[in-house]
């Protein structure tokens, strides 16, 4: 099997690669400008605070939108070789159109799997890092209003069938560790019909996260048929480890790949549903076929509509192709996350269908 590349298939990929790499200058400068504008109107913290502001939210946007710098990056490749007719020497020659378009889907598919080992856990982290520089610095509106904050847990004591809802007012940014104030804790037990049981309610001053514990100050304590009972002090076991367990809990974009699994690991052992974690690690794992998927799809349709004379309406397709492909894509999360399907084909469908649409229409345009 030969693995060398031959000339013709290097000039297209070097064409498609600076193609796609001025897409991603082009989107990314927009992306990055789009995030000043939204900065600078939150805060004012002068050019230098603006510009490192910035530079934590804007690699996540641009990583967000590498499927459609692929997309036209190829798209504008063809049509560029195809205006200097070198694609219809090419095939005058003798060339087979998968001569040149396999490395290039290829090569996105290592893009794809750098994405998602290296760029996807920095930008997660860097995302991070701006929501909490947002908060110090009371730029988040909801900060500043004191919005209320929902937690969930499981397994107090040790019992897995021990669930916790807590609600506070606020939670002090200032402060490097998770400092909940005018808290409650909602204690539940599951039957073994599945239904939650209430069992006590504690309420609290303040609640501040230990070492597997919540330590509670001017605490009160509530239960179904008995007096409430003061503690000036008071501990409650927890499965939160630290301030972005608690940040992330509710949001699965912000958790990186590497820190998914044990989170699911702990919603379940929680008792608490696992489906929108389980959907984002599918997703990630999903996004090397994806882009390949869409390389060798916008290369085919590209082919299909040179070869019946339509590049006059090229580009208008390539943006509606574009637009499809996400809602389809929005769509299938949708239902995977409302389980109506399973999570598996809510993420491995999108580019499946996409990869397998691409390769027809390349056998179609090649073979007749």
């Amino acid at each position: 099997m030969r693995f060398r590349l031959t000339a013709i298939e290097t000039y297209v990929l070097g064409q498609t690669l600076i193609s796609v790499l001025g897409s991603l200058a082009i989107l990314s400068s927009l992306a990055i400008l789009l995030d000043v504008v939204e900065v600078a109107s939150r805060v004012d913290v002068g050019f230098l605070g603006i510009a490192r502001l910035v530079s934590l939210k804007s690699p996540a946007v641009i990583v967000l939108v590498l499927p459609f710098m692929l997309l036209f990056g190829t798209l504008f490749a063809f049509v560029g070789l195809n205006r200097r007719s070198e694609l219809v020497a090419m095939r005058a020659a003798g060339v087979s159109a998968w001569r040149f378009i396999m490395p290039a889907a290829l090569t996105a598919f290592v893009f794809g799997v750098i994405t998602v080992t290296v760029l996807e856990p920095v930008t997660t982290e860097l995302n991070a890092r701006y929501n909490q520089a947002l908060i110090a610095l009371k730029a988040d509106p909801a900060a500043k209003a004191g919005s209320d904050i929902w937690l969930r847990q499981g397994g107090e004591g040790g019992k897995a069938r021990t669930q916790t809802v807590i609600h506070a007012r606020t939670m002090d940014a200032s402060s490097p560790d998770v400092r909940l104030t005018d808290v409650s804790f909602y204690i539940f037990d599951l039957a073994e019909n599945g239904v939650a049981v209430f069992q006590r309610r504690i309420d609290a001053a303040e609640a501040t996260l230990k070492v597997g514990a919540w330590s509670l100050k001017d605490a009160k304590e509530t239960s179904p048929g008995s007096q409430v009972m003061h503690s000036d002090t008071m501990t409650l076991p927890t499965l939160i480890n630290n301030r972005r367990d608690v940040e992330r809990f509710s949001s699965p974009t912000t958790i990186s790949l590497w820190a998914l699994p044990n989170f699911i690991a702990q919603t379940e052992q929680a008792g608490f549903s696992s489906v929108g974690y389980r959907l984002r690690l599918q997703q990630l794992l999903a996004i090397p076929l994806l882009y390949a998927a869409m390389s060798i799809l916008t290369a085919a349709f590209s082919l299909k509509l040179m070869r019946s004379g339509g590049l006059a309406i090229l580009a208008t397709s390539g943006v509606l192709l574009g637009f499809v492909f996400f809602f389809f894509d929005q769509v299938a999360v949708a239902l995977g996350q409302a389980e109506w399907i399973p999570v598996f084909a809510a993420a491995w469908a999108p580019p499946l269908l996409a990869l397998l649409s691409g390769l027809t229409l390349l056998c179609y345009t090649e073979d007749g």
